[in-house]
């Protein structure tokens, strides 16, 4: 497996991707489907094509025989790095890929000078802060309503929260 940062040419890799990770019965094959939570999509091209244009941002893809697998999305806010659109292809799901992920992602942040990495997380997703706690990832105590300003974000089936996770490096 090679972790490289992405291209605009991978955009429609990077979108079947995500969409399986988290939405529709593909994703049920997996444990980070969120398609009980949330109607729609979790992202479209369109989406990912501007967070190329967007200032501090990377999108660093795992690929394996060819075929992107793995991808996360890092934005620098300072001295910190958000982590977001972090998917595993659901077919290689609990083989180690998301964790090779995350620490190419705290590397990342470390060339960044950026000591902590932050995240949002869907609070109802107790498995899935769970390992991010067993990663070093801890609540911060914030909660946030979850707001749907693109639609190409899904639509909750019921009143969702994010909650923040951070990790300090050292």
């Amino acid at each position: 497996m090679e972790i490289v940062q992405a291209t605009p040419a991978d955009v429609p890799s990077l979108n079947k991707l995500v969409n399986s990770a988290y939405r529709g019965e593909t994703s049920r094959k997996g444990w980070t489907t969120e398609a009980d939570l949330l109607d729609g999509t979790r992202t479209d091209e369109s989406a990912i094509h501007e967070f190329f244009n967007e200032p501090g941002a990377t999108i660093l893809k795992a690929s394996a025989n060819g075929k992107i697998i793995g991808c996360v999305r890092l934005v620098k806010h300072e001295s910190k790095l958000y982590l977001g659109m972090f998917a595993v292809d659901p077919d290689v799901q609990s083989q180690g890929v998301g964790k090779k992920i995350l620490l190419a992602a705290e590397e990342h942040a470390l060339k960044q000078n950026c000591r902590t990495i932050y995240m949002t997380v869907i609070s109802v997703r107790t498995e899935l802060i769970a390992w991010y706690n067993r990663n070093g990832y801890m609540q911060t105590g914030d909660k946030v309503p979850m707001k749907i300003d693109n639609l190409s974000g899904g639509i909750p089936k019921t009143d969702l929260y994010f909650i923040t996770l951070e990790k300090k490096l050292n």
